[in-house]
């Protein structure tokens, strides 16, 4: 046994560039490079061992630690959970800023490694810059903050320990299961000392991503349970994108007639196309898949965890002898709703399905309901999708709040509805090109609205919903797929949250292309509390009023485009709809990132299509608008399933 002698942070370096995986013998290296932005707790350590040998690592130079960690991601997810880009950061608020960039990945089970900077393991020259002190715990430091939204934490106290935590850290990283967020903290004094690593500890090391095959008698219960069921529905899941499942899935929902709706995650596994895809499912699903879902007496989740959003709040599933089997690596998932559990991969769970009903016969007994399912989808999309902004929706606009049309218009001049844009960019762009989302109406009205035919061409982060993630995904992505338009589609208060890493995609020469919806606010929160019964209050972009002392003064038109410029991006302002196309059109030839500021009307949005969703509202003795959406609630409740 050989010994290299180095320092904790070339050790870790060169073990990061040692690792690759493998799936269905398919071998890729694991690790692409790492995104920083160096402090002092770190470019003297980690940072060294980067700038005299980073082997084939590619270093990105972040803007801020949330966005790099969020672009991380992007690529990661873009992966298919193969590939990962690793994050670092200095002590305090450049730690900190991961915080939500970790608790992002561990929602959505994408991997996510980030090293941070920490305080001395001396302690003797503290408090050092940046450094918490607490009185009660001298142990505490702001890296201890990652430990409740990470899947695995772990601090570098001694040199040999890095060994372990980074082997730990790949077994969670390369886990289905349990892929998230890792944090791994390295004192900064710990990173530049040196020790002699044994170096069989460096070897190449090819960590294989096994199908978890599904028990037999779980798929005996299974398939036993669908042939007692007459009109079966399947829910495919961001498991069936990860594991590949989408032509199994299509294939079982084609031979036995089983209608299929999709998650956020898992949209774009199986073509739009697919004659018994419904679309989107839930709270941000359309009137197709919440009509078979309401009668459905059997779901067959694929790959889903079942939040809230996909059940609408557990109340959409309303046929009184429904039931549940669930198929997911994760038995904690699998056996939610008190369901039929396959503890398996997607594709291998649905393989030994299909072979169990393989001589059944088995049919559904559908006639015409999905059919006339997605007809009813199909005429309220032709009327979403129209680009003149008539009467049909002028009256949708004033039930919602009266006057904000005209107000709007007044001042930004803008006159697209979001429904209508979203019909225009759908006809405009490439067809195999990949959308980013992840927060504000826009996920909803993609997840009903959005047609998929690439495989993997819609990435929406909604498993935390992250405000700030479309952009900096979206240039993790491009980084993923350089060979693909990339598109992030952005409200203008998720713009103003994090936008930084615009930078980093110029300097890397990446283009990507931000649509930016314009309608001056949180127009999606904003909707949700008035529809509550509430008043407009701090969602829209107001001045605020020297009279009233209240934001109820005029709309805040901003000037997007403008930024873009700032940056260096090329950009558009689109008012109308032939001003948007216009710009699609000329986009696609620029070589350059492009930014459109898309002025799109307030309340242009889709409704909710027969969902509801279960949000905490107190009845009101004085406002009778808020004692009516309680009683609403109240009734929905009784409807509920309770566990």
């Amino acid at each position: 046994m050989g010994k290299l002698i180095m320092t904790v942070g070339q050790a870790l370096v060169k073990f990061l560039d040692n690792q690759y995986v493998s799936f269905d013998g398919k071998e890729e290296k694991f690790v692409d490079g790492i995104f920083t932005v160096f402090g002092h707790g770190i470019v003297c350590g980690l940072g060294q061992a980067l700038d005299e040998n980073p082997g084939k690592l590619k270093v990105y130079q972040g803007r801020n630690e949330q966005g790099m960690a969020h672009a991380a991601a992007g690529f990661a997810k873009q992966s298919n959970r193969r590939r990962i880009i690793a994050c670092a950061s200095s002590i305090g608020p450049g730690a900190a800023n991961m915080v939500t960039a970790v608790a992002d990945a561990t929602a959505n089970n994408v991997p996510l490694l980030v090293f941070t900077g920490d305080t001395f393991s001396t302690r003797q020259p503290d408090p050092v810059l940046q450094q918490i002190e607490q009185f009660h715990d001298a142990t505490v430091t702001t890296s201890d903050a990652f430990r409740p939204v990470s899947r695995y934490w772990d601090r570098v106290s001694r040199p040999e320990q890095l060994m372990t935590a980074l082997l730990n850290a790949m077994r969670f990283l390369t886990d289905p299961e349990k892929a998230g967020g890792v944090c791994i903290t390295l004192p900064q004094d710990v990173q530049g000392e040196t020790f002699a690593f044994p170096d069989y500890y460096f070897k190449k090391r090819v960590h294989r991503i096994a199908r978890m095959n599904p028990d037999a008698y779980e798929v005996k219960d299974a398939v036993s349970l669908i042939l007692n069921k007459k009109k079966p529905m399947v829910i495919v899941g961001g498991g069936v994108r990860y594991s590949e499942a989408g032509e199994e899935v299509g294939e079982l929902c084609e031979k036995y007639h089983i209608p299929f709706a999709e998650t956020q995650s898992g949209k774009s596994a199986i073509p739009s196309s697919h004659p018994f895809n419904l679309g989107g499912l839930g709270v941000t699903g359309n009137s197709a898949a919440n009509t078979i879902a309401a009668g459905a007496d059997l779901i067959i989740g694929v790959g889903t965890r079942l939040t809230d959003f996909t059940t609408g709040s557990k109340e959409l599933f309303r046929n009184k002898e429904v039931e549940f089997i669930l198929i997911n690596v994760s038995r904690y998932h699998a056996e939610k709703l008190d369901g039929y559990p396959v503890a398996a991969d997607a594709k291998a769970g649905i393989q030994a399905i299909l072979a169990g009903l393989e001589k059944s016969g088995y049919k559904t007994a559908y006639t015409g309901e999905i059919e006339e399912a997605k007809l009813g989808w199909k005429r309220e999309m032709d009327f979403l999708t129209r680009t003149v902004f008539d009467k049909n929706y002028e009256s949708l606009i004033k039930a919602k709040e009266p006057d904000i049309e005209e107000e709007f218009v007044k001042a930004t001049g803008g006159m697209i509805t979001q429904t209508g844009a979203i019909g225009i960019i759908r006809k405009h762009i490439e067809e195999d090109a990949i959308i980013v989302g992840a927060s504000g109406s826009l996920p909803g009205d993609l997840q009903r609205m959005w047609t998929t035919q690439e495989k993997d061409s819609y990435h929406m982060e909604y498993g935390y919903s992250c405000m700030g993630y479309e952009i900096a995904a979206t240039f993790g992505v491009k980084i993923a797929e350089p060979d693909r338009a990339c598109y992030a589609m952005v409200g203008d208060g998720a713009f103003m949250m994090l936008h930084s890493e615009i930078a980093t995609a110029l300097q890397e020469n990446k283009k990507i292309t931000v649509l930016l919806f314009d309608n001056c606010g949180f127009g999606c929160i904003n909707n949700l509390q008035m529809g509550k019964g509430m008043g407009s209050l701090a969602t829209m972009f107001r001045y605020r009023n020297n009279v009233t002392d209240k934001q109820d003064g005029k709309l805040i038109a901003t000037d997007f485009a403008m930024i873009g410029r700032g940056y260096g991006m090329t950009a558009y302002t689109a008012k109308t709809n032939e001003e948007l196309v216009a710009a699609l059109e000329d986009a696609k030839h620029v070589d350059n990132s492009v930014l459109i500021d898309i002025k799109v009307l307030p309340k242009s949005m889709t409704a909710d299509y027969g969902s509801w969703w279960h949000v905490g509202i107190g009845d009101s003795n004085t406002n009778p608008n808020i004692k009516a959406a309680y009683e609403d609630r109240q009734k929905h409740l009784e409807k509920a399933r309770m566990y």
